[in-house]
């Protein structure tokens, strides 16, 4: 049996802070402090992965790596491998609101170099160590962002002749004549990790789950792509031969293209999903629960041939299903996943979901359908699912109050008794917690009462997200104590 619990969903990069971007540092410990004194016992974030074009943490140069930018730069001040006054010139954005991808990607990596400059004979020790023991994942992922920034940043499949895949000889050349670039990156992982697992500790110490975030798939510009072309559907020029996205919807008439390269499942069974394997088992040395983004997609994907302009070419391929699952438990034991199954499923999926007895999610944003019954409802739960309010990819709750259809809205005030005086956002806040579900998840912002200008990302838009910040001044006592008695007054402590 779970026991009952709660929690917020707000993503690193939004935490507050001085240097241009939620991290690792002072920002990161408040905000442990403020959810400690609130009752929560559940912090959510979003994927960790360092992060291209586009700024989306769920299109990442790799599936294990950390982001640079989460760096704590003072800890780098502190240790004498940077200069306070060269960091207080550097322009990493002057709002406190909002994120400034570019200037952190012009600013704030020039800042981590001239640190790794000051820092490599000092930890050059400590370095070796590290490389040694992450060894399966971190030689190929320096090894890619140091040819990759040889390369002028572009993808993979745009660099020069010759550095196709990472056995040519022209990448052993590289190798060997670009250790300190490649040792660039592994400084950079170091640090992130370090501070990472400081932070983790500081949060199981005041008895706080951090649930992670996993992609179910892998960026087209990765490293996990470029080191194991054969686990994944390519054709002779090595451009996907298909790519994975969602059929149209509600939501969308045209559906969803990722662009994702999809997995080669028959030559993944062949290794007996190695891969995948070693993803979870570092998924689970970082987090204490994982949630695996687009579980539906290993009961089957949606797979569109590559170069479509829409998703609506695509077709249903049935993925590994439970045998992936078997191969998983018979290695790693019992594992800590909340499985994402919104969209659109069939028994199929629901039977994946069961037989690995994951955690579903309901989301309580779509369950205000005023034509018919809905198993987002609160009353059709069971104790094995993750309530949220809404997650990263859906309106905040005062932006869904204002822009949803008038008879959808008086259904939810009518449900949930919503009461205007408290605000609408803590009445949803009031359903999910209410509910018997395990576990309650609500944003951040629907904890502050904000609009959509607040909301994180809109799916199938480019620009303007995974920006959104709060500041220090968020995280106020009186909201604390509010979130406390609501949480207690539902068994959730």
């Amino acid at each position: 049996m779970k026991k009952r619990s709660s929690g917020v969903l707000l993503h690193i990069s939004s935490l507050p802070g001085e240097y241009g971007i939620g991290d690792l540092g002072k920002g990161a410990y408040a905000f442990l402090d403020f959810l400690e004194s609130a009752g929560q016992k559940n912090w959510q974030i979003l994927p960790i992965g360092i992060t291209g074009y586009g700024d989306s943490p769920y299109q990442s140069f790799s599936a294990f790596a950390g982001n640079p930018y989460f760096i704590d730069l003072d800890e780098l001040i502190m240790r004498g491998f940077l200069d306070s006054k060269l960091v207080k010139k550097a322009d990493l954005g002057k709002s406190k609101h909002k994120v400034d991808y570019e200037k952190l990607y012009y600013n704030k990596m020039p800042l981590l170099r001239e640190a790794y400059k000051n820092a490599k004979v000092r930890l050059s020790h400590e370095l070796e160590v590290f490389f040694e023991n992450e060894k399966v994942w971190l030689e190929d992922f320096a090894l890619y962002m140091a040819i990759k920034a040889e390369n002028g940043n572009k993808s993979w499949l745009e660099w020069e002749k010759g550095y196709e895949n990472r056995k040519t000889p022209a990448v052993e050349k590289f190798r060997k004549t670009h250790k300190d670039e490649i040792f660039f990156w592994v400084f950079t992982q170091y640090f992130f990790y370090k501070q990472w697992h400081e932070l983790k500790a500081m949060a199981n110490d005041k008895e706080i789950q951090i649930i992670g975030d996993i992609p179910i798939y892998v960026a087209e510009d990765s490293c996990d792509v470029w080191a194991n072309p054969e686990l994944f559907k390519l054709g002779r020029n090595l451009q996907p031969t298909c790519v994975a996205g969602c059929p149209p919807d509600a939501f969308s008439a045209t559906g969803q293209l990722w662009g994702n390269p999809i997995y080669d499942w028959d030559n993944m069974k062949k290794q007996n999903y190695s891969w995948w394997i070693k993803r979870i088992a570092h998924s689970l040395e970082q987090f204490d629960v994982v949630r695996i983004d687009h579980f539906r997609g290993f009961e089957a994907y949606w797979e569109i041939p590559y170069g479509d302009l829409t998703a609506e070419g695509g077709v249903w391929t049935k993925g590994p299903g439970i045998e992936l699952f078997k191969y998983i438990k018979e290695a790693l034991g019992d594992v800590n996943i909340i499985a994402e199954d919104l969209g659109y499923l069939t028994q199929e999926v629901i039977d994946l979901r069961e037989y690995t007895g994951f955690p579903g999610m309901k989301i309580l944003q779509f369950a205000f359908d005023a034509r018919e019954e809905s198993d987002y409802l609160p009353h059709n739960y069971n104790e094995n699912f993750v309530a949220y309010t809404g997650t990263h990819d859906n309106e905040t709750i005062s932006g869904w109050m204002d822009n949803v259809a008038k008879e959808d809205r008086e259904f939810a005030i009518d449900y949930l008794k919503l009461d205007r005086g408290e605000g609408y956002h803590w009445g949803f806040i009031r359903g999910v917690w209410s509910s018997t579900a395990y576990m309650a998840i609500a944003q951040m912002q629907d904890f502050l009462g904000l609009d959509n200008k607040a909301r994180m990302n809109f799916p199938s838009t480019l620009g303007g997200n995974w920006i959104w910040r709060i500041t220090s001044h968020d995280l106020s006592a009186s909201l604390a104590k509010k979130m406390y008695h609501m949480t207690k007054l539902y068994g959730r402590i």
